[in-house]
C-alpha cells in the first residue's frame, strides 16, 4: 500500500501509474471535495489529514514545499518510508516528518504519460524498492547524493520547458519560411518523437551524422553557434540549479 499525501497533477499521475501495476494507493489530503473527486475517479479510499497515522506507512509526500510544516503537524506516528517530491527541499528538512527511510524524487511532467524521467537519491538500504515504485512512471536514475538530485531537477525537471521553447521556435521557423502553422506543428512533433528514438549516449553522434559538408545542416547550425545557443541552454541548466538552493 503506497500512501500519498497530496492530490496535484503529479499526484494523480503517480496513482495511475501504480494503480496500473497493482499496487494499492490511499490519498491523504485538506480539502474534502477533492478529496471524494479522488476517491470517485479511481475508485481509492481517502482520508483527512488531520490527525492521520503515518505508522509504519510508504508515503509519498506530494505536496508544496511551503505547505511541508503544515503536513508534519497533523500527521502521527512514523512512516516506514517517506518519498518525497517537493523540488529543493533536502533531506534534513523532510525528517520534520518521522520516518525510517528517506527517499527524494524528482519525476517530471511526462509522468502523465508514464513517461517520466525520475531522479532518486537517499536511504541506499531502500533504493530497490524506490526504483521498482517510480518505475511505474518511467525510467529511473538513482544518483548519489542530493546536489546530484538538484542538477538533475534541472535537467530533467525543467527540461520539457526549455525543450518546449525549442520546439515552439523550430515551428515559428517553418512558419517564417512559408509552412502552414498545422503543418510545421506536425512536422516539429514528427521530429521530437524520431529523435527520442535515435539519441544515445552522446548526442553529438547525431549531428555528425546528419551535417554534411556545406549542407543545409550545416549552414543552420552555424547560425545557432553564432546566437551562442549552446551556452545560453548552459546557462539556462545552471540558473535552474542554482534556483533549487534556495
Amino acid at each position: 500500500m503506497l500512501t500519498i499525501i497530496g492530490y496535484g497533477a503529479m499526484a494523480e499521475a503517480i496513482i495511475e501509474g501504480v494503480l496500473k501495476n497493482g499496487i494499492e494507493v490511499e490519498v491523504v489530503g485538506r480539502d474534502e471535495k477533492k478529496l471524494q473527486e479522488i476517491s470517485k475517479k479511481y475508485g481509492i479510499a481517502t482520508y483527512s489529514l488531520q490527525n492521520f497515522d503515518i505508522e509504519n506507512k510508504e508515503l509519498l509526500l506530494a505536496v508544496k514545499p511551503y505547505a511541508l510544516q503544515e503536513v508534519a503537524s497533523k500527521v502521527q506516528g512514523k512512516a516506514k518510508i517517506l518519498y518525497s517530491i517537493l523540488a529543493g527541499t533536502p533531506i534534513s528538512t523532510l525528517q520534520r516528518i518521522p520516518a525510517n527511510h528517506y527517499v527524494r524524487a524528482m519525476p517530471n511532467i511526462a509522468a502523465t504519460n508514464q513517461a517520466s524521467m525520475t531522479t532518486l537519491t537517499g536511504d541506499e538500504t531502500v533504493k530497490g524498492k524506490a526504483v521498482d515504485l517510480f518505475k511505474n512512471i518511467g525510467d529511473v536514475l538513482w544518483v548519489g547524493s542530493e546536489k546530484a538530485l538538484d542538477i538533475a531537477t534541472a535537467i530533467a525537471g525543467s527540461g520539457p520547458a526549455f525543450l518546449a521553447l525549442v520546439a515552439e521556435a523550430i515551428a515559428d521557423g517553418g512558419v517564417y519560411c512559408g509552412l502552414k502553422r498545422e503543418e510545421a506543428q506536425i512536422l516539429t512533433k514528427g521530429l521530437f518523437k524520431s529523435f527520442a528514438s535515435i539519441i544515445d549516449d552522446n548526442p553529438a553522434k547525431i549531428k555528425d551524422k546528419v551535417m554534411s559538408p556545406a549542407g543545409t545542416t550545416a549552414a543552420g547550425y552555424k547560425a545557432l553557434e553564432e546566437k551562442a545557443v549552446r551556452s545560453a541552454f548552459i546557462e539556462a541548466i545552471a540558473k535552474a540549479y542554482e534556483r533549487t538552493k534556495r
